[in-house]
């Protein structure tokens, strides 16, 4: 096997592609005009346009309404169904727990129990909200709710 050489480096065949060389003749493909079409803003040199500009009109982005709002609290808040607590093992159930099993992502800082499902032992939430109906569920499986 021979070695390689640095003067012998080459890239794989098909890979480099010349460069498009225009107004090089009508036997060429792009003489004359240059694959430009006939006059207009487009067919200049510097012939510019902004992005979503039309012309003058006005353009869609300002012609629809603004519309909804997403709150930058909802990017830290998760929910959790009281089904999921009941398969944990841990009696204390944290935010911290939560994470450790899944069950929210890392950067959730609030955590609300929904009802859904039911919950078969007693557990404690600690800086856990509840819904009325997932506390009401909680407490009467012997649990408790402490935010």
């Amino acid at each position: 096997m021979s070695t390689m050489q640095l003067n012998t480096l080459a890239p794989a065949e098909g890979e480099k592609q010349s460069r498009k060389r225009v107004g090089r003749g009508i036997g060429s493909g792009f003489g004359k005009t240059c694959g430009r079409g006939h006059k207009g803003q487009k067919s200049r040199s510097g012939g510019f346009s902004k992005v979503g500009f039309e012309g003058g009109q006005m353009p869609l982005q300002r012609r629809l309404p603004k519309v909804g709002f997403s709150s930058r609290v909802s990017i830290i808040t998760s929910q959790v169904t009281l089904s999921e607590i009941d398969k944990l093992e841990e009696k204390e159930i944290t935010v911290d727990v939560l994470k450790l099993h899944n069950l929210v992502t890392k950067n959730i800082k609030r955590v609300k129990v929904m009802l859904s499902g039911e919950i078969t032992r007693a557990v404690t939430l600690t800086g856990i909200k509840a819904t009325k109906g997932a506390r009401a569920a909680i407490e009467a499986a012997k649990g408790s709710v402490s935010e």
